[in-house]
């Protein structure tokens, strides 16, 4: 089934990469060693197959949708994640990008049970040492467990030369219901750290990182994380 579903994915992907080249229409297909969600492994520390397709309208409102293999320990396999948003420019230095996700996850018929939504707001400054963001995303049914959670990131991208950058970023998950969602058992929040190394070449992106967090559990302690599109 899992292999399936990679092939399914792969699919898609090659499919996305041929569609007509045209301004407003992008594609991006992701080969990972890991899907890292907030610091945490969404598929058991293995890697993952991804790929997006996205519209980008007037006034700088954008759409898309993007996929990848999962694995929650039982027949939830895929992730598909419909999204829209805006990005306007508010001056020289900053920026502002916020909007709308929808989550959804498929494999079983208790996969839909995961369904969650999710708003966001991305704040970003740029200046003489790269660019800075304040970023906050927040649901008010994390999971579909009807619980409210909050994630606060503070990052901050160094352009090494061109095409090369590193970006170091902390950001804390916290559930505002924890009687509906906790980690490890009793934990309502916790901190994920990770620094990246990006860089381009003919099209392909690029990242190098290592990240760890707070919690005590194997999918989410320190490691290594290489990715392409």
């Amino acid at each position: 089934m899992k292999t399936t579903k990679l092939m399914k994915l792969a699919c898609t992907g090659m499919l996305l990469s041929c569609l007509p080249a045209q301004a407003d229409w992008s594609s991006t297909v992701t080969v990972a060693s890991d899907y890292m969600f907030n610091g945490v492994s969404q598929t058991r520390n293995d890697p993952a197959l991804q790929a997006s397709l996205d519209y980008a309208a007037n006034q700088g409102i954008y759409l898309g949708a993007w996929t990848s293999n999962v694995d929650f320990g039982g027949e939830t396999e895929q992730e598909l994640d419909f999204y829209a948003g805006q990005f306007r420019q508010l001056s020289e230095a900053w920026t502002l990008d916020y909007g709308i996700a929808y989550y959804t996850y498929l494999g079983d018929s208790s996969s839909s049970d995961f369904n969650y939504p999710e708003v966001w707001a991305k704040l970003g400054y740029t200046w003489g040492w790269g660019v800075t963001e304040f970023n906050g995303w927040y649901s008010w049914d994390y999971f579909g467990y009807g619980g409210s959670h909050v994630i606060g990131m503070l990052a901050h991208t160094f352009t090494l030369a061109e095409n090369h950058a590193i970006r170091i970023n902390v950001d804390t998950s916290n559930s505002l219901d924890g009687d509906r969602w906790l980690w490890n058992g009793n934990e309502k929040s916790f901190v994920h750290y990770r620094i990246a190394y990006q860089t381009s070449w003919k099209g392909f992106q690029f990242e190098l990182a290592a990240e760890d967090t707070t919690l005590d559990r194997n999918t989410a302690d320190e490691r290594i994380v290489a990715s392409v599109s």
